[in-house]
């Protein structure tokens, strides 16, 4: 006959958080970035100028129009689209891994060009922040023993 321990916790991976697990946590995180990604390139599809403005960036012709609606429209749909099937497929971190690259990306494409021209700065530096945190959040959450299962 076995007896529990007094104080012992029975789930070898209950987490401080209780009874919320790591799975738990990072399939919200994606459900927050699929949220996000979403409102950010609905925003952007509805009004191009004054978001390209709060970036900094001047829209000219159709090929600036062409070239925003690609990266602020199309990168961050698919970002979304990505970030939503992670969090419904849990079994398979690949994919959360794969939007934590998405979102990684951007900031460290910022790194490069603030070596050029400086940090960005303003709502920029925020976003910056923001990305990088969701980022290695998702690493960070990763199921554990599982490095590179599919």
């Amino acid at each position: 006959m076995k007896t529990k321990l007094a104080g012992a916790v029975p789930d070898k991976r209950a987490s401080r958080f209780g009874h919320i697990g790591r799975g738990w946590l990072r399939s919200q995180l994606l459900q927050l970035v699929a949220t996000a990604s979403s409102l950010a390139a609905l925003v952007a599809m509805l009004d191009p100028d004054r978001i390209a403005s709060a970036m900094g960036v001047f829209l000219v012709g159709v090929n600036g129009y062409s070239q925003f609606y690609a990266v602020y429209v199309g990168v961050r749909l698919a970002t979304a689209w990505l970030a939503f099937l992670a969090a419904r497929r849990g079994d398979q971190p690949i994919l959360g891994d794969l939007t934590a690259l998405f979102l990684l990306a951007q900031p460290a494409g910022r790194l490069v060009a603030a070596f050029a021209i400086g940090l960005p700065k303003g709502v920029l530096l925020a976003i910056c922040a923001v990305e990088l945190l969701a980022g290695l959040s998702l690493l960070a959450l990763r199921p554990r023993g599982k490095i590179l299962s599919p």
